[in-house]
């Protein structure tokens, strides 16, 4: 295994340090996931998402108390009952499935839910819309103070979504909604989201948004602690610097 030494400011050190603290790690398993997260490519085929694959078997306590749980919702749904719980007869079957070891109707038990969208990709998520929020109120304030950004920059830089035909990004969109259904939280993204087909960018951009996400953090990284509204809002010349970063290093000396 090969061993990296890389020198950082303290300030940056204390905040992984308090990253993998919360995270519950040490300092080198988390700086070693970050390193794998930046060099493996985004969605590799290892890491599935979708539905969730049927367990090759339950513990015996997990058996009896899911077996028990269907019991009591077939006894108490109601006689005409055809929604997503099924009926009682659908209810005993998967009781009796569980009660037989039938594994392989295991399925039944997990049918419906998805696999889990880890803690880092959910924390993606919230720093891609988070960073929208900014960028989206950088050029409103702009605008108003008389100096707005070109239509073209303003249009390159909107929250697109994520490709739905990506079984990770369609996972992050469907949370993206739910993290929106309650009206209050990233409002003001709505228009750009109804905008792009609802939040369908009908072309992966994960790897896009981290490469503008990187460049967000150096921008922000400059104005060391943020006290006031003022120490969070973007120049024109930080929101050029943000667009530029969706091109690709490798191409960005054709444009």
């Amino acid at each position: 295994m090969g061993t990296l030494n890389v020198r950082v400011d303290d300030h940056v050190h204390d905040r992984l340090r308090m990253l993998a603290d919360e995270e519950g790690v040490t300092l080198s398993d988390f700086i070693r996931d970050l390193l794998r997260d930046a060099v493996i490519p985004v969605g590799d085929k290892s890491e599935a998402h979708g539905d969730q694959e049927a367990p090759e078997s339950f513990p015996l306590r997990d058996r009896i108390v899911l077996s028990l749980l269907h019991r009591i919702l077939a006894r108490v749904l109601p006689s005409d009952a055809n929604g997503e719980d099924g009926d009682e007869e659908y209810q005993l079957k998967k009781a009796e499935i569980l009660e037989s070891g039938f594994t392989g109707q295991y399925w039944l038990e997990v049918a419906g839910f998805d696999t889990e969208l880890s803690k880092r990709d959910s924390r993606r998520v919230i720093d891609i819309l988070e960073m929208h929020r900014i960028i989206t109120f950088s050029i409103e304030r702009l605008a108003k103070a008389g100096t707005p950004v070109a239509d073209e920059l303003a249009k390159d830089l909107e929250f697109r979504g994520f490709d739905h035909n990506d079984p990770l990004e369609g996972h992050m969109a469907r949370y993206v909604r739910f993290m929106m259904s309650d009206g209050q939280h990233w409002t003001e993204l709505i228009p750009q989201i109804e905008a792009h087909d609802r939040g369908n960018s009908h072309m992966q951009m994960l790897e896009v948004y981290q490469r503008m996400l990187s460049e967000y953090r150096r921008i922000m990284d400059t104005r060391g602690q943020r006290h006031g509204i003022d120490d969070y809002f973007l120049s024109e010349d930080e929101l050029g610097r943000i667009s530029r970063a969706q091109v690709h290093p490798s191409n960005r000396g054709r444009i």
